[in-house]
Formats: structure tokens, C-alpha cells, sequence
């Protein structure tokens, strides 16, 4: 088998890639012959040691993948040989085979395609989470969503809508709000890059507030920064703020703003939710399979590449240039 290794902390140019002998099974476990793999922003986190889990090296990133089930260990009785599955090991994807539990191993839709299946679970999983647990979004609702255009933005302007929300997308070109538009979102927003003066900030919080019909109930930010206050200020009262991520820095907030809209500030881990819910990430899997199969929902794949080069997929979202998913195809 082939891998892409993380030897020693740094960027996508420590990457190495190795042969390393074929893996079989153990108890309770399948081998999976990996098709495709979901590239992400903590892949470009983790080979830094920057991100919140820190696996012992080497090892590979990747924390998403899809392909078929080659061998299945002792005690296996949920899934055979010769099974579509996708898979969310975390970290150690990036390679042609690896050994899961069964448990985390959960078949596809015949219909769905490896690449994006490899595209869905972190993206769709995250923003499922965030907008149905966490924010507990309700039809009619408006959402904000900072950094629409990438993959966790992109799965939450189709969620939104699927939810019957109002879909606001905040990019930062015109070409991807337009790309938004284009999923389903009802309005967009470009935004100035940082750093933001405190005119620009407050010309953000109005144009948010306008595009909002005079704020916002849900606001999705993946992205940090300086743009969190601004988007706090147009929230409704009573509104949900949901802290995705933070490539542009993490944000300092005023809480005297909570405490004047008398509204929450939501975390999102989605990772620790499926690990500590596995019946509830299950459901929400089922609800993103129906979703697909409607129509609702679809993985837009901006960059393919292949396992040889993953440093580069991984360079394109660090330099912020991806819009949705890139895939590696294996």
C-alpha cells in the first residue's frame, strides 16, 4: 500500500509518501480499498501540529474517505466484502488501504458516486450539526453564513434551504457569491478583506442588517476574525451565532454584545459530537442520504487530484483558494 506521511511538523512540502506493507483486519474491523478522499481545512492543521488532536507520527492526514471494503476481521456481521462505504477515521486517509472499525464504516447509496461521498460527511456532518443541532434552525429563519463559498459554506447554504431558511452568503469576491447563488443562496454579500477599520465593520454590520430585513437569526462563521463583531451586531434578539472556524484568526468579541441581544454564542464540534452521539450522527447521516437522494443536497467539487499530490490540495485550501470540496481520486 501506498501513503502520504507526516514525519515531522510543518507544511504540505514535509509530506512524504511511502510503501508500506498491506494491511489485514483485526477483530472487529474492516480493510478498506480507499477510491476517493475528502481534503479539509484541518488536514492542513493537523501535519502543523495545529490542530486540536495530535496523532503520534508518522501518519497520515486525510479525515475523510470513500471506497469498497476489501477484507472484514473476526466478528464483523454489518458489512461483507465488496461494500461502497464511506468512512471518518479523523486523520490517516490519505493513503490506497486502511483498517477501520466496522462501526465507523457506513454504506452508500448505490446511486452516489466515491468522490462525493469522500465529500460529504465532514462538510454536510458539520453543517448538519451546527444548523439542526446546535442552532436549531426553523423555516422562515434568515442565516448568515461567513465564508459561504467554501465546503463547509457551500453544505450550509444547501442545508439552509433544505430547512426552509432565508440563505445569506458572505464571500469574499463577487464570483463566489455568485457560485452561492448558484447552490441556492437567496442573497450574497462580498466582504473587504481584513484588516477591517471600524467604518468597515460597521458598513459590514448594515449590509448584513439590510440584506436581513433588519438582522439575522443564524449566523454561520467559518470564518473568525474581524468579521465576527460586525456579524454579532446585526444578530436579532434571541439569535444563534455559530463558531464553525477561524482561518482569518479567532475573534475577539464585546459580550456586552450577548447580553444587549440577549443572544447565544454555539460552538461547533462536530467531531467530538459523533464520537460522544453515535445514534445521533447516525441519524443525521440518514437525513443527509434522504437529502440526496431528493436532490436537496450535492457535493460541488471544485479540484480533483491525485494521492501523489496531496501537498497541493492541501496548499490550495491553506492559500484560500478552494471553493467547495477538493477531492483526491485514488
Amino acid at each position: 500500500m501506498r501513503a502520504v506521511l507526516s514525519n515531522e511538523p510543518g507544511g504540505p512540502e514535509t509530506l512524504v509518501m511511502k510503501e508500506l506493507p498491506s494491511l489485514r483486519p483485526g477483530p472487529g474491523k474492516v480493510v478498506i480499498d480507499v477510491k476517493a478522499v475528502g481534503v479539509n481545512f484541518p488536514d492542513s492543521l493537523i501535519i502543523q501540529d495545529l490542530y486540536q488532536i495530535k496523532p503520534p507520527r508518522p501518519f497520515a492526514p486525510g479525515g475523510e474517505l470513500a471506497g469498497v471494503v476489501r477484507e472484514v476481521g473476526e466478528g464483523v456481521t454489518d458489512l461483507a466484502v465488496g461494500d461502497r462505504v464511506l468512512s471518518f477515521p479523523g486523520w490517516g486517509a490519505m493513503v490506497t488501504e486502511i483498517e477501520v472499525p466496522s462501526t465507523s464504516a457506513t454504506k452508500i447509496p448505490d446511486a452516489m458516486p466515491f468522490d462525493e461521498a469522500a465529500a460529504l460527511l465532514m462538510t454536510y456532518g458539520t453543517s448538519q450539526y451546527a444548523l439542526k443541532n446546535r442552532a436549531e434552525g426553523q423555516e422562515g429563519e434568515t442565516l448568515f453564513i461567513l465564508g459561504a463559498a467554501g465546503g463547509v459554506g457551500l453544505a450550509a447554504v444547501q442545508l439552509g434551504k433544505a430547512m426552509g431558511m432565508k440563505v445569506i452568503a458572505g464571500c469574499s469576491t463577487q464570483d463566489k457569491v455568485d457560485l452561492c447563488l448558484d447552490h441556492g443562496a437567496d442573497l450574497g454579500i462580498v466582504y473587504p478583506r481584513q484588516p477591517l477599520d471600524r467604518d468597515q465593520q460597521k458598513a459590514l454590520s448594515n449590509q448584513i442588517k439590510e440584506a436581513g430585513g433588519g438582522g439575522v437569526d443564524v449566523i454561520y462563521d467559518a470564518v473568525g476574525g474581524d468579521y465576527a463583531e460586525p456579524s454579532i451586531r446585526a444578530m436579532n434578539w434571541e439569535g444563534r451565532y455559530l463558531v464553525v472556524g477561524f482561518p482569518a484568526g479567532i475573534p475577539k468579541v464585546p459580550l456586552n454584545l450577548p447580553l444587549l441581544k440577549s443572544c447565544q454564542i454555539v460552538g461547533v464540534f462536530w467531531g467530538a459530537f459523533v464520537a460522544s452521539n453515535p445514534r445521533g450522527h447516525a441519524k443525521n447521516v440518514a437525513e443527509l442520504f434522504h437529502m440526496y437522494g431528493k436532490g436537496q443536497i450535492k457535493p460541488f467539487i471544485s479540484s480533483r487530484y491525485s494521492l501523489d499530490q496531496a501537498g497541493m490540495a492541501i496548499t490550495e485550501l491553506m492559500e484560500r483558494r478552494a471553493t467547495g470540496k477538493i477531492v483526491l481520486e485514488i
